[in-house]
């Protein structure tokens, strides 16, 4: 796989277009003036714990004697949960937090930017060819500035799909997460099943 190849893929992993709905719901309770602060703080945390993981995620999981079918089991669950709430919104948005109440590292940074599927892969492409490590790290910055550039436009986005528009994507991303979810769910266990065999 080269750079531009790991770069696309990241980049459709972090899924910025699908996490617009609900960090305009988080940074809807924040002040205004402090909005982009956090944001872009959110941001720098995802990127410094994807690379974290990048080169020293294999490491991490083998001390804590964890396989990579059990990142992906708890990543459905993870996601699964997510996405029921954004079906069926609750007080404080899909995440729970308290109006005016600022994120920090979850649920922004944990698991919406740096989500278990994207520290999976990156676990998976540093397995894969470990002395390509500047190779994936170009492609994993390149993939973070570009869901970044989306994310910090979502003011943007938000008045071009108006109020309802952003209830409707929410809902409808809700659903794929649910997917999504239940698929990485069935990918561990079919692949504990197999190693377990």
């Amino acid at each position: 796989m080269d750079i531009f190849s790991a770069a696309v893929m990241l980049f459709l992993i972090m899924d910025p277009l699908g996490n617009l709905p609900i960090f305009a719901s988080i940074l809807r309770h924040i002040e205004p003036k402090k909005r982009r602060r956090v944001l872009i703080r959110e941001l720098l945390f995802a990127l410094a714990i994807m690379l974290l993981f990048l080169f020293a995620g294999e490491v991490i999981l083998n001390f804590l004697s964890l396989r990579q079918e059990s990142v992906s089991i708890a990543g459905g669950i993870i996601l699964f949960l997510i996405a029921i709430r954004m079906i069926f919104p609750q007080p404080g948005g899909v995440v729970g937090l308290a109006a005016g109440e600022e994120p920090f590292i979850v649920p922004m940074a944990i698991p919406l930017m740096a989500g278990p599927s994207v520290l999976a892969a990156l676990i998976l492409l540093a397995h894969s060819d470990s002395s390509r490590m500047m190779d994936w790290t170009i492609a994993l910055v390149a993939a973070w500035g570009v869901s970044a550039v989306i994310l910090l436009f979502y003011k943007v986005f938000t008045r071009i799909l108006g109020e309802k528009g952003l209830t409707a994507v929410e809902r409808l991303m809700g659903m794929v997460l649910v997917m999504i979810s239940v698929q990485m769910f069935l990918d561990g266990v079919s692949s504990y099943l197999k190693t377990a065999g």
